[in-house]
């Protein structure tokens, strides 16, 4: 168990001593109360020092965790509050803290309209009712998008990664003539570009789904759960967007932008590894280390004529074509002339 989990209980142990108006307690009961209840946590014997409740006494009567309980020693050797109805439970927060707590219900209350945040409607009210938060616009405003197709299996499927379920997901690709019945071990969701995947393991392999292609998901409990432990930073490090290839190394990916652009590039990283290799008064070649996959593709492409490929080859000669494609397209379309 953790150390702040340890430090937690026994604050929890102590308070309910230190307010207990029926007993004394000396250091030593201390000790051993702590002691006792580590062990009905964990299950072992586990025995706090004097040490370590000393420092737990002094840490609650200082503000480094805002409790200032007031502890005494009384008769020489007893330890209580002075104040018999103080609890480190019933502490009061100053006009600073209310206005951090204001500030952080406006956030999530822009939330409130998806699917997975209904349930904290009632949360979110009870803490303006508690602080009195004030009625005010918000000042930070979140992209989100509640008409998004497939919102409405976010619950499910944040269930079933939870509580470790298998899922039987009837699924239609943008390519699939009919829809599929995925049988799948969901690991992780994730959202790019305004848009959610859940991250699963099929067949042995790991797969992303996207929440939109959806039609229907049910649990399957016959089947045992393989929980693949994803990390999702460390999943998702090679890669912008969400399609990661296992057996895919990351290559370095060199490209040019314009002085126009340059400087969106620079606040605002293709992705973390991004470097500057040159840089003049036309421009900036900048290189990222990633996986080439399809989203990839697209974020080079929304630069346009701004951006420019060098290296990989392939990358290059990809992007070329697109162009040159579009181009194409351009100069074979035919749009009626406006009245």
């Amino acid at each position: 168990m953790s150390s702040n989990k340890n430090a937690l209980i026994r604050y929890k142990t102590l308070d309910k001593c230190l307010k207990n108006k029926y007993r004394k307690y000396t250091l030593e009961d201390l000790i051993d109360e702590c002691s006792e209840a580590l062990f009905e946590f964990e299950g072992k014997e586990s025995y706090v020092s004097k040490r370590t409740v000393q420092l737990d006494l002094q840490n609650m009567r200082s503000e480094k965790f805002g409790y200032e309980a007031p502890i005494e020693v009384y008769e020489r050797k007893y330890y209580r509050y002075s104040d018999p109805e103080y609890s480190i439970h019933n502490i009061s927060v100053n006009e600073s803290d209310l206005k951090a707590m204001n500030n952080a219900v406006q956030i999530l209350k822009q939330f409130k309209d998806f699917s997975m945040f209904k349930e904290m409607n009632g949360v979110i009210q009870k803490l303006e009712d508690s602080i009195h938060a004030t009625s005010q616009k918000s000042i930070i405003h979140l992209d989100k998008n509640e008409q998004l197709k497939g919102l409405e299996h976010i619950d499910i499927l944040y269930e079933s990664i939870a509580n470790k379920k298998v899922l039987k997901i009837l699924y239609k690709s943008f390519t699939a003539r009919e829809s599929n019945i995925f049988t799948v071990h969901p690991q992780l969701l994730k959202e790019f570009n305004n848009r959610w995947f859940l991250i699963c393991l099929y067949k042995q392999k790991m797969y992303n789904l996207a929440l939109d292609r959806m039609e229907s998901i049910e649990t399957d409990d016959s089947l045992p759960y393989i929980d693949k432990e994803l990390d999702g930073d460390e999943y998702f490090k090679d890669i912008v967007g969400v399609t990661v290839a296992e057996s895919m190394d990351p290559r370095n990916v060199i490209f040019w932008v314009d002085s126009g652009n340059a400087p969106y590039v620079k606040t605002k990283p293709l992705h973390k590894s991004q470097e500057i290799l040159k840089e003049d008064r036309d421009g900036t070649l900048f290189k990222i280390c990633v996986q080439i996959n399809y989203e990839l593709e697209r974020l080079l492409l929304g630069f346009g004529d701004s951006l420019i490929v060098h290296k990989p080859k392939k990358l290059r000669l990809k992007m070329e074509e697109k162009f040159n494609a579009g181009c194409k397209n351009y100069q074979s379309l035919v749009v009626p002339e406006e009245n």
